[in-house]
């Protein structure tokens, strides 16, 4: 088993109840199982600004999927949960980010790991420092080196 690290985020409906949504749809899939989660912070709105304030949170999960199909599965967890994209950095019913798998640095057209942009998002790192402070230390060390 693998351990991956995600971020979860939602700003439109009912975010607090969407995270606890996704979280459990996560845990339920046969391949993935939550084994850490972060408390909710709200945060301000990142890249479009004019929007409602965000619910985010990070989870650690235990998997068998390969990076690329654990993304589908959370691809198509977002899609049975209403969202729909519409635009870059906009509102969202959810959203399911993976930011780190193990230490595995990978740049395909579908992935990126870690995320490439984690480091510059306080929403991110913040919950993902509560949960595992190395992870996101390693994060922000492998953004600096490039």
């Amino acid at each position: 088993m693998a351990t991956a690290w995600l971020s979860l985020g939602a700003n439109i409906g009912d975010p607090r109840g969407q995270l606890a949504e996704a979280v459990r749809r996560i845990d339920e899939h046969a391949q993935i199982g939550v084994s850490a989660q972060s408390s909710v912070l709200t945060t301000k709105p990142w890249g479009k600004t004019d929007q409602p304030d965000f619910a985010n949170m990070a989870i650690a999960v235990e998997t068998d999927l390969q990076p690329i199909d654990l993304l589908g599965v959370l691809l198509s967890i977002e899609l049975a949960m209403g969202r729909v994209r519409k635009e870059v950095w906009g509102p969202r019913l959810i959203d399911i980010d993976i930011i780190a798998y193990e230490r595995l640095q990978l740049k395909t057209e579908r992935l990126t790991l870690p995320h490439p942009h984690a480091h510059e998002r306080a929403f991110v790192t913040d919950p993902l420092t509560e949960i595992a402070p190395e992870v996101t230390a390693w994060v922000i060390d492998i953004a600096g080196a490039h």
